[in-house]
């Protein structure tokens, strides 16, 4: 029996899957742990990762060495994406969490972690042709499957935290900030060349703020458990309503909003900007909400390599 233990350090949040898995292949998930730490917080124009958010993110991941130093030999697969990708400061970040924590994490390419984001969706729900859409806290991962490969794929820097920091104001957002930020968002899918090959696919979202997307609205439609988005469906008109009826709210009237993360108040309408500006470009009617994403692709991916 193996341990893999899965880190994930987003821009946002930080999270770790344990997974037990057995000689045969046979696997289960007996752990999983997430720390909003917003690492990519006030990173500005040079891009440096600030001491606060260092902080946060050191005392998230030593809280996660509590829990896996207790198992026998765990399989550490430790990965970041974004904010440490983009960062100036990233080797001396990389360093002191090594230093302190004895963890090495790997640094990925957006390409990498699309590639995963596919492998988590592709073994978890019933997909032949269609876009995925992860959008993180400092980045976005599109990538066009079909007939169930892997087509194309492009990581644009552009996230929740990002969106939200770069143009929106953390409480009552303004007309003209939300044209500005819409119109930046569509520049950049405009300069996605392949993009409209998916025109009238289903589109599947994935990362934290699709995902607070598809909670509201099974909180709203008074789902026994709503946190469990994995194939869920929303359509295009509820999509539009709930961003519609965010924008209706200060900051407080968000935290309030049921399925809404507080800790994701502030950034939420930045999060949804990209997957609702998609559902318009493409004209898709039906997004499919997934929980499994990158930590579950690194497991599939692990589960490949025993087989080999």
């Amino acid at each position: 029996m193996k341990n893999l233990v899965v880190i994930d350090l987003g821009s946002n949040s930080v999270r770790m899957t344990i997974t037990e898995v057995d000689n045969h292949g046979n696997y289960q998930t007996v752990n999983q742990i997430k720390r909003y730490v917003r690492l990519s917080a006030n990173m500005g124009p040079e891009k440096v990762l600030q001491p606060d958010a260092i902080d946060r993110t050191l005392a998230a991941l030593s809280d996660f060495k509590d829990v896996y130093s207790q198992l026998e030999k765990p399989d550490i697969h430790a990965v970041a994406t974004a904010a440490v990708r983009q960062a100036s400061n990233q080797k001396a970040f990389l360093k002191q969490v090594k230093e302190q924590l004895g963890l090495s994490l790997k640094v990925i390419s957006g390409a990498t972690e699309a590639r995963y984001d596919y492998l988590g969706v592709i073994n978890t729900l019933p997909m032949v042709n269609g876009l995925i859409v992860d959008t993180g806290g400092g980045s976005s991962e599109l990538i066009l499957v079909q007939n169930q490969q892997l087509k194309h794929v492009v990581s644009i820097p552009l996230g929740s935290v990002t969106l939200s920091q770069n143009y929106l104001e953390a409480d009552v957002v303004e007309s003209a900030s939300l044209f500005k930020a819409m119109t930046f968002v569509n520049n950049v899918f405009n300069d996605v060349w392949w993009l409209r090959e998916a025109t009238n696919l289903p589109i599947i979202g994935l990362g934290g703020a699709n995902r607070t997307l598809a909670k509201i609205n099974r909180r709203k439609k008074n789902f026994l458990n709503a946190e469990d988005v994995h194939g869920y469906k929303l359509t295009d008109e509820d999509v539009y309503e709930t961003l519609t009826q965010l924008l209706g709210l200060d900051l407080e009237g968000r935290k309030k909003v049921p399925g809404l993360a507080k800790e994701r108040a502030d950034i939420i309408v930045g999060g949804l900007i990209p997957v609702t500006l998609l559902m318009r470009l493409l004209d898709s009617q039906q997004i499919t909400f997934s929980n499994a994403g990158l930590r579950d692709g690194i497991l599939f991916e692990y589960l490949n390599d025993l087989k080999a």
